[in-house]
């Protein structure tokens, strides 16, 4: 064992403070000059992740405290995420289980608990926020202890040590009433009961590849817990293949150790460590580096399987091209499976058209992310409506994905909800009443979640909070009905004009304003009754001697409605696309042609 290591991944629900935690820990861990300005959020590094305020990938970082090294995984909240928090447990040894003094614990913070104590971690609990305003830390420590009974936690996992205190304003206590100082309760509680790493220091080098990391300069980086011997820049090793089994030659060029914000190169790295290994041509997560040339591949846990299935098509839209310079079927091929090297929660797979592609993953904002870092990247493609995997039960029987939901909603809310809930036949299986608010717990399929989270925007004002968790395979559930609009469909291109849009507008709420390109199959609003209705967004405006081409036009014309990524996906109905270019989010048909879309629904063929 290397005492003088400790390697903790700090885990909890979305928005419970754990980046901001990290800041506070980074600071009194000296990796900040003096003077230096100090960045919110560091570790959320992704333009996304600034931009969402939300980790969407797992990273590393260390600080020195007391001549120890902590070696700190910051991982995501949010489920579509699991993947990154599943192979983030198999590098550390204990969790800090960081958890909101107002919301408790929430719906991933019974996921990531249940990985930790399945592989064994120890705990520290970590009550944050408790300056918010009503917040009740006492009473949420025991609402932990309550969870760790449920999740049939160990004895000596149980006896968690709990600290409180808050990750903004800098200060950790182990008593409440305490002073508020520093952080040094949280650290010193971090080296008292996290243990150091179980390192075989005297056997061959080992490592299991738990995530990859990239450099313009040296390529793919293998990151993941040194478990025997020593890594040496030049030490010849063997790559085992986590994939086929096959055994690799290759020599170590490049050891990095995590510090601070960055990575620094160094000679040499002893067991215990988090490391970053180069000098692999091709590595994956899961593939096990050794020195012993008989050496075993190391056990590599499957993670979750995706529960949803999308597909991503080449744009054959008439805009294609003209917003985006990646375009064709082998630059959308390439791109994905650059995905599942990095990403070991989605699945790809050809299917039997060409330029389609399926994407198998754990939720629609995992693939919303997936598409708006490729949109950014100078891509165009089409993305469908997602749809559920299903399997065959042991008596040949039709399953579906069930998850439990929970919807904290104002009270006057709570019909609006519940009138929801049935419609999309979720069960209600728990109803809280919180201080100021409800909590609602129910069964749903996931077919049923998918779009449900606008619903509850719009029926709450924005003010309802909802988050999911899968549960387990169940019976099919029967049609569910998800989307009760219909859409106004553009029946001829060019540019929208004002005068066309104010006349629209009667028949339904508008996607697209003045002065923007639509085409036929454009889905260029929505019709409150569950039909299709085709309209002319680009008739222009006849002119006389008495009429100018402006007059009385934009006065009364409603700003459009826009749709982020996340949303559109989620309201497309099986037969549309969302058109993803690095300019514009545009609705539209499958089949674009009027005329082609009837024969296809005659023959039964619109999907």
């Amino acid at each position: 064992m290397n005492q003088n290591i400790r390697n903790i991944a700090i885990i909890a629900h979305v928005d419970h403070g754990k980046t901001t935690l990290v800041d506070q820990l980074l600071k009194e861990g000296g990796v900040y000059r003096a003077n230096q300005q100090i960045e919110e959020r560091a570790m959320d590094s992704m333009d996304l992740e600034k931009e969402k305020g939300i980790t969407i990938k797992a990273k590393n970082t260390s600080v020195h405290w007391k001549d120890k090294i902590i070696n700190i995984v910051d991982t995501p909240g949010h489920a579509d995420f699991g993947g990154e928090v599943e192979r983030a447990l198999r590098m550390v040894d204990g969790v800090l289980l960081v958890v909101d003094a107002y919301d408790g614990p929430q719906a991933q913070t019974r996921f990531v608990l249940r990985k930790a104590l399945a592989h064994g971690l120890k705990v520290v609990i970590v009550i944050n926020k408790i300056d918010r305003d009503n917040a009740e830390p006492a009473k949420m420590y025991d609402k932990v202890l309550e969870l760790l009974m449920e999740l049939n936690a160990t004895e000596e996992q149980f006896d968690a040590p709990v600290v409180y205190g808050s990750g903004r304003d800098g200060y950790m206590m182990l008593h409440l009433g305490d002073e508020k100082k520093d952080m040094t309760p949280l650290f010193q509680t971090i080296l008292d009961h996290i243990p150091p790493p179980f390192a075989k220091p005297d056997e061959p080098f080992h490592m299991l590849v738990s995530n990859i990391d990239w450099s313009d300069y040296v390529g793919r980086i293998a990151v993941g817990k040194i478990l025997g011997g020593t890594a040496q820049i030049g030490d010849a090793v063997f790559v085992i293949r986590h994939a086929d089994g096959k055994r690799v030659r290759a020599k170590i060029t490049k050891v990095f150790e995590f510090t601070g914000l960055g990575t620094r190169e160094t000679g040499s790295a002893s067991a215990g460590n988090i490391v970053g290994l180069s000098g692999f041509e091709d590595i994956d997560i899961g593939d096990t580096i050794t020195a012993d040339e008989n050496g075993h591949a190391l056990p590599f846990q499957q993670i979750d399987p995706p529960t949803l299935e999308m597909q991503f098509c080449v744009n054959d839209g008439p805009l294609v091209g003209t917003e985006g310079k990646l375009v064709t079927s082998r630059q959308l091929r390439d791109r994905l499976m650059r995905e599942l090297k990095t990403n070991v929660s989605i699945h790809i797979e050809d299917s039997d058209k060409a330029g389609v592609f399926n994407v198998k993953a754990r939720g629609a904002m995992q693939v919303a992310v997936l598409v708006e870092t490729m949109r950014r990247e100078g891509f165009e493609l089409l993305v469908s409506r997602p749809t559920v995997i299903e399997k065959t039960g042991p008596n040949g029987e039709r399953l579906e994905p069930y998850e439990t939901v929970w919807i904290e909603v104002p009270d006057e809310c709570v019909g609006a909800i519940m009138q929801n809930l049935a419609n999309r036949k979720g069960r209600l299986t728990n109803m809280e009443k919180l201080p100021h608010s409800t909590m609602i717990e129910a069964a749903i399929t996931t077919r049923g979640l998918i779009g449900m989270e606008i619903d509850v925007v719009n029926a709450t004002s924005g003010r309802g909070v909802m988050s999911h968790l899968f549960k387990e395979y169940g019976p099919y559930a029967g049609e569910v009905l998800t989307r009760i609009t219909g859409t106004l469909i553009a029946t001829e291109g060019g540019e929208t004009t004002a005068y066309a849009l104010v006349m629209c507008q009667e028949r339904g709420k508008l996607f697209v304003g003045p002065g923007e390109q639509v085409y036929e199959g454009m889905i260029v609003g929505e019709n409150p009754r569950n039909e299709d209705i085709s309209i002319n967004a680009v008739r222009e405006k006849k002119l006389t001697n008495f009429r100018s081409q402006g007059e009385g036009v934009a006065a009364g014309l409603t700003p459009a409605t826009k749709l982020s990524l996340e949303r559109a996906i989620e309201y497309i109905a099986a037969d549309e696309f969302v058109e993803v270019t690095p300019k514009n989010l545009r609705l539209r048909k499958r089949i674009l042609s009027a005329t082609e879309r009837r024969k296809a629904e005659r023959s039964g063929k619109t999907g």
